[in-house]
């Protein structure tokens, strides 16, 4: 699909945002899809860029976002802070998730993260990034949790196409660190084969959700029926295609382009709740995260926000505006 065949229609976020589907063809489970949302502010609000003297940090930029595991995009404050930084925003979710998932279909599954590289590029397509294309607007990737860690491969697999790349609590490393990845990579090689999407253990006990939920007490609302209270059921071949990705990470990617990581001050691993969840990440290991990060490429900055949960841009308000501070410092000396 080329950016003229593009046909917008209203997304569910609402005023401002459209959404476009893009078709990948089929499987068995049927017809695949993934979906585009761009954010279209208000022109007078988007004009006010072009009476400052000052250039906004991300003037004349493209940001593409990447959700994770288990989750779609519904951060319609993420994309109003690049608008304002003076980019164009665009947001997509995968197939099998969010607004691409369909009746029938394993969520999120897939037997290697390359097989995102299909939904990357009709996306790209769209935002006129494609492999042909001649724009000259820097390209932003922007991924949290599993999106860092496809955008953190595809990057390195396809080098100059990006100017950037943020990484917003990457999941860059199997919690068990290397030694544990390796065991699991090898109890999963023969049950992938045999079943691929045999269901294995799901560690999550729904006390991430609990910690977000404006129904539990949180300060979000969202979709359940695409970001459930207890995540996916984790499938073989995905999670070995997963483990492949972090083992690929830990083997250093050698990305060309400026990497910023934002990740929380602390990881807090409990079993039943406590308040301190909503001040910590309690999806994966901060410190080992860091480690990883650094074999990303030649220049990666790595930012620590204290009081922050797993999804960095969805901790409460002075947390969140810290780390769109750090992006915005970050964005002045490196893009």
């Amino acid at each position: 699909m080329t950016s003229r065949e593009v046909r917008w229609a209203p997304d569910i976020l609402g005023r401002a945002f459209e959404q476009v589907t893009l078709d990948l063809g089929r499987d068995d489970e049927g017809d695949v899809l993934a979906t585009l949302v761009r954010y279209t502010p208000a022109p007078a609000a988007g004009s006010r860029r072009f009476l400052s003297r000052t250039p906004l940090p991300a003037e004349g930029a493209d940001v593409l976002y990447v959700h994770g595991w288990s989750d779609y995009f519904f951060h319609d404050h993420v994309a109003a802070f690049w608008a304002a930084a003076g980019a164009r925003f665009f947001a997509l979710d995968l197939r099998k998730y969010g607004r691409s998932l369909r009746p029938g279909q394993t969520p999120g599954f897939v037997t290697s993260l390359e097989t995102y590289d299909a939904d990357i590029e009709a996306a790209l397509e769209v935002m006129g990034h494609g492999v042909s294309s001649t724009s000259k607007r820097p390209l932003i990737l922007l991924g949290h949790s599993t999106g860092g860690l496809i955008l953190s491969l595809w990057l390195s697999r396809h080098q100059g196409r990006a100017q950037a790349l943020i990484l917003n609590s990457p999941w860059l490393e199997y919690q068990l660190t290397a030694a544990g990845r390796q065991v699991a990579a090898t109890a999963l090689k023969i049950s992938s084969r045999v079943d691929p999407k045999a269901a294995v253990p799901n560690p999550d006990l729904g006390l991430y959700n609990r910690a977000l939920s404006k129904d539990k007490g949180g300060l979000w609302e969202f979709r359940e029926e695409w970001r459930p209270p207890k995540s996916f059921t984790p499938r073989a071949a995905w999670l070995r295609a997963i483990l492949d990705g972090h083992a690929r990470v830990a083997a250093g990617l050698n990305i060309e382009v400026p990497v910023l990581t934002l990740l929380s001050a602390r990881t807090l691993f409990l079993t039943r709740w406590s308040d301190e969840m909503r001040e910590a990440d309690t999806v994966i290991d901060v410190s080992t995260v860091a480690t990883r990060s650094v074999k990303l490429g030649r220049v990666v900055t790595v930012a620590h926000i204290p009081g922050a949960v797993h999804d960095v841009f969805l901790s409460a308000p002075v947390v969140r505006n810290r780390a769109f501070a750090d992006v915005q410092t970050w964005l002045g000396s490196y893009l």
